[in-house]
C-alpha cells in the first residue's frame, strides 16, 4: 500500500505535467494555426497525428493525450510569442455587449447540446470560408422525433468567430435550414457524424436508415429555400459514406448487375427496412442517387436525397476526385456548387434539368375565387406540368411520333431536324505550314451563352406552309440555305465583305458543309443567313407562338455560380487580357476542390441542355415505342436545338469579323474550341487589341461567358505530323490542342 507521501509526489507529479502542457482554448489553437498560415495537415505531419485529430483538438471534441500533447503544446507557445490576439475577448466569465440592435441571448434559453467540431480542408483554407446557402426565414414548428432517434438534438454550433461572408447571412436559431443543404454522413470510432456546410459537425443518434432519414427530416435542420416564389424547398441531401453505409447496412459498392439496374434489388433487407417503416421510394428505386419520401401532406413535404459516392454517384467526368475526399473536404465541395447552383439532385445533368424547373415551377397559386379559395394553376413562362409533342422533324430516331416510317429508313436533311456544334477542319495552307505555332482559343461556357436571351417556345408547335420567317418566332423552317456564299457576307448594317469562303467552315451545319438543298434549321441559323445578307423563302415551319425567355434565369444563376468560384480561384472579370492569362495558368491548383466545382458547373450546363432531349436508356425500350423522359415537360428538344444553333452561329459571327479584320481563318473548331495558326504562342499574339479594345464583335479574353481564354499552343510541325501519322489531312486538331496528346484517329465521336 502506498505511503501517505508517495500519493502526494505522485499528484505533484501529474499537476506538473499538467502545468507544463497546459493548451489554449480550441477556437485560439485554430486562431494560432492559420496565423502562421499552417495547415491541419501540415501539424498532423509534425505531430504524426491524424489530419482529423488535430480538427478535433481544435473544436474541443478531443484533447491530444502525452507525447503528442507536449509537442503541440510547445507549438502553439511558439505561435503565439508570434502571433498575439490583436483582439482578446473578454475576461472569463464576463459576458460581451451584443452588438447594436441585437438581442441578447435570454438566460432561460436552452443551450444547444452536443460536442463542437471543427473540421477543415486539406489545402488549408478554412470551410467557413465559402458562402452557406441563404437559410429560409420561415421558423419550422418543432416536431418529436420518431423511431430511434429519441433524445435532444444533438445539434452542434461552430467554435471561434466565423470570418465574415458579404453573400451570406447568419442563420438564426429555429430556422428551417440552418445548418445548410447538406450533409455528409461518416462513422468514426462507433459514432455516427454528419459534415455539413460552413465547419459544423453534427452528431448523428439515428441507428438504422429509416430513423436517419426521420432524423434528417425533424432534427438536422437541413436543405436549402426555393429558387422561385411558386416553388418548393429543396429536399435535404445526405451524401453516405463508406464507413456510413456499412454502419446501416448498405454495401460499399455494387455488384456488376445492381450497377448495371442501377439499384439494389427490392428484397435488400434495407430495403425492406424502408417499406416496414413506410418510407417510398421513387421509379429508380435506391440507387446511387436515391429519394426516400412519403406522400406530401398539404405543404409540408417529407423527402430526403442520398447520394452514395462509392457506389459512382459523382461521375469523375464531371466530379473529378470528389468521391474520394474526407467527409468535410467533400461537405465543402458540394455545399458551396449547393449554394450556387442548387442542392444536387442526382447527375449534374439531372440537376442542370431540375434547376430549370426550380426557377420556373410548372404550377402557381391562382387568386382567390368567388369562394375565396386559390387552386393550382399554370405558372406563366413555365413549360407547365404536361408534355407536348415535338415536331415530326424535331423527332430522334425512334420516336413514336416516326414509327409509321420503313424500318432501315435514314432521314435526309429535308427530313430531320440536325442542329450539332461544329466538328470541322481543314489542311493548312502553304503560308499557314511556314507559320510556328498552332493556337487555341476556347468560349467560356459557350452553351451557357448561347442559352441567354433566346426566345424558345413554351408550349406546342404550330405547323404552317409558306410562311413568312420571322427571326424573333422559335421554331424549325424548312428552306433552302444553298444559295448563301461565304465569299461576299454582310457585316453590320450595310457593310459587306470579301472573304475566301473554301477556308471558312460554313454556318449552317456541324461539319460545315454547304447545304445542297431544303433542309430543316431552327430559328437563330435561319436568321444568320438573313443577317449575312440573304434572302430567306421557308416551305414549311413548326413554329411556337407561345415562347418567352424561359432560360435567362438559368442562365443568370449558372454565369453567376461560375464567376464566383473563378473569383474565389484568382481568376476576376475586370482583369486585363494580359492578367487574365496569367491568372488562368494553373488556377486548379490553387484549389482544386474548388476547381471541381468549376467543372461541375460546366457540366450542369451542358448535361442540362442534353437532357432536353434524353434517349431512351435501356428499359426494353424498342423504336417506335415512347421511353421514359417523353413523359416530362422539360422533354424538349427543340429548346436543345435552338440553344445549340445559336452557339454555333455566334462562334461563327466571331470567326468571320476576325477573318474580315486580320485576314486569319481557322483551321479547326470543335465545339467552342477554335484553333489558329499562328507565329506567336499567345491568344495575345492572335487577337487584334487596340489601346486595350477588343475587335468589336470578335474574339475577346475574358473570364466572362462568351468571352475566350487560351486552351492550348502546339507547333506547326506538330499538327502535320499527327496529320501524317494518322494518315487524316483533315484531322481535327481542335479535339487536342489542349496537350497534344493523339491517342486514336479522329472519329467523329
Amino acid at each position: 500500500m502506498s505511503t501517505e507521501n508517495e500519493l502526494f509526489s505522485a499528484v505533484d507529479a501529474l499537476l506538473e505535467q499538467v502545468a507544463q502542457d497546459e493548451l489554449p482554448p480550441p477556437a485560439e489553437r485554430k486562431r494560432l494555426r492559420e496565423a502562421a498560415g499552417l495547415s491541419q495537415a501540415q501539424i498532423a505531419r509534425a505531430l504524426d497525428a491524424r489530419r482529423e485529430a488535430v480538427g478535433n483538438w481544435e473544436t474541443g471534441r478531443a484533447e491530444p493525450r502525452s507525447p503528442k500533447r507536449s509537442a503541440y503544446a510547445r507549438l502553439l507557445e511558439g505561435l503565439a510569442e508570434r502571433f498575439p490576439d490583436p483582439a482578446p475577448g473578454p475576461a472569463p466569465g464576463v459576458e460581451p455587449d451584443p452588438a447594436p440592435g441585437v438581442e441578447p441571448p435570454q438566460a432561460d434559453a436552452p443551450s444547444e447540446g452536443g460536442r463542437t467540431r471543427q473540421p477543415e480542408s486539406s489545402t488549408g483554407t478554412a470551410p467557413e470560408s465559402f458562402p452557406a446557402p441563404v437559410p429560409d426565414q420561415q421558423p419550422r414548428p418543432a416536431v418529436p422525433p420518431a423511431g430511434d432517434t429519441a433524445g435532444p438534438s444533438p445539434v452542434s454550433r461552430r467554435a471561434g468567430a466565423r470570418k465574415a461572408v458579404p453573400t451570406a447571412t447568419p442563420p438564426a436559431a429555429g430556422q428551417r435550414f440552418e445548418n445548410g443543404p447538406l450533409a455528409v454522413v461518416d462513422a468514426e470510432d462507433g459514432q455516427v457524424v454528419a459534415y455539413c456546410v460552413g465547419g459544423l459537425v453534427l452528431d448523428v443518434p439515428a441507428k438504422s436508415l429509416a430513423a436517419l432519414v426521420e432524423w434528417t427530416l425533424h432534427e438536422a435542420k437541413l436543405g436549402q429555400p426555393k429558387l422561385s416564389g411558386p416553388g418548393k424547398d429543396a429536399d435535404p441531401l445526405l451524401v453516405l459514406t463508406e464507413a456510413a453505409c456499412e454502419r446501416y447496412g448498405l454495401p460499399t459498392a455494387l455488384t456488376e448487375e445492381e450497377r448495371i439496374t442501377g439499384r439494389l434489388p427490392e428484397g435488400h433487407k434495407v430495403v425492406r427496412q424502408l417499406v416496414r417503416a413506410e418510407w417510398k421510394l421513387t421509379k429508380r428505386g435506391f440507387g446511387p442517387w436515391a429519394r426516400i419520401y412519403r406522400p406530401a401532406r398539404g405543404s409540408e413535404r417529407a423527402c430526403v436525397q442520398l447520394c452514395v459516392p462509392s457506389w459512382n454517384a459523382l461521375d469523375t467526368r464531371h466530379w473529378g476526385i470528389a468521391g474520394q475526399l474526407p467527409p468535410a473536404e467533400l461537405a465543402r465541395l458540394l455545399g458551396t456548387y449547393a449554394s450556387r447552383v442548387m442542392t444536387p439532385r442526382g447527375s449534374t445533368a439531372v440537376t442542370g434539368l431540375e434547376l430549370m424547373t426550380a426557377l420556373h415551377p410548372a404550377t402557381r397559386a391562382s387568386e382567390p375565387d368567388a369562394d375565396g379559395k386559390r387552386h393550382s394553376e399554370r405558372n406563366p413562362g413555365s413549360l407547365g406540368k404536361e408534355p407536348v409533342d415535338c415536331a415530326p422533324c424535331e423527332a430522334p430516331d425512334g420516336h413514336p411520333l416516326l414509327k409509321g416510317l420503313p424500318r432501315f429508313h435514314v432521314r435526309g436533311p429535308a427530313e430531320k431536324l440536325f442542329e450539332e456544334a461544329y466538328d470541322w477542319a481543314r489542311p493548312l495552307t502553304d503560308d499557314e505550314c511556314l507559320r510556328r505555332s498552332l493556337v487555341g482559343i476556347d468560349v467560356n461556357m459557350a452553351f451557357a451563352a448561347g442559352a441567354n436571351g433566346l426566345p424558345v417556345g413554351l408550349g406546342a408547335p404550330t405547323y404552317v406552309r409558306n410562311p413568312a420567317f420571322d427571326p424573333k418566332l422559335p421554331g424549325s423552317w424548312l428552306v433552302d440555305l444553298a444559295h448563301v456564299d461565304l465569299s461576299r457576307v454582310r457585316i453590320g448594317k450595310d457593310k459587306w465583305v470579301e472573304l475566301d469562303a473554301s477556308l471558312l467552315p460554313g454556318p449552317f451545319t456541324p461539319k460545315g458543309d454547304r447545304p445542297e438543298g431544303p433542309a430543316w434549321y431552327a430559328t437563330p441559323t435561319v436568321a444568320y443567313a438573313q443577317e449575312l445578307g440573304y434572302e430567306v423563302r421557308p416551305l414549311e415551319a413548326y413554329v411556337r407562338y407561345e415562347n418567352g425567355r424561359y432560360l435567362d434565369g438559368w442562365y443568370n444563376r449558372l454565369r453567376d455560380a461560375y464567376l464566383a468560384t473563378m473569383a474565389d480561384l484568382g481568376v476576376g472579370a475586370d482583369l486585363s487580357p494580359e492578367d487574365f492569362l496569367t491568372a488562368m495558368e494553373g488556377y486548379r491548383s490553387r484549389d482544386p476542390e474548388l476547381a471541381i466545382v468549376v467543372a461541375a458547373v460546366k457540366a450542369t450546363v451542358k448535361g442540362g441542355l442534353g437532357k432536353l432531349r434524353e434517349r431512351p436508356r435501356g428499359e426494353g425500350w424498342r423504336p417506335g415505342e415512347p421511353w421514359r423522359a417523353l413523359s416530362r415537360p422539360t422533354w424538349r428538344p427543340d429548346i436543345r436545338a435552338a440553344v445549340i444553333s445559336r452557339t454555333r452561329i455566334n462562334l461563327h459571327r466571331k470567326i468571320v469579323k476576325h477573318a474580315a479584320f486580320t485576314g486569319r481563318y481557322p483551321v479547326a473548331v470543335l465545339s467552342d474550341c477554335v484553333v489558329y495558326a499562328d507565329d506567336g504562342g499567345s491568344p495575345l499574339d492572335l487577337l487584334p487589341y487596340r489601346e486595350g479594345k477588343p475587335l468589336p464583335g470578335g474574339f475577346k479574353l475574358g473570364v466572362n461567358p462568351g468571352l475566350v481564354k487560351h486552351e492550348g499552343t502546339q507547333t506547326v510541325l506538330w499538327g502535320e505530323g499527327v496529320r501524317e501519322q494518322f494518315k487524316a489531312p483533315e484531322l481535327n486538331l481542335a479535339r487536342y490542342i489542349k496537350d497534344g496528346t493523339v491517342t486514336d484517329q479522329d472519329n467523329g465521336e
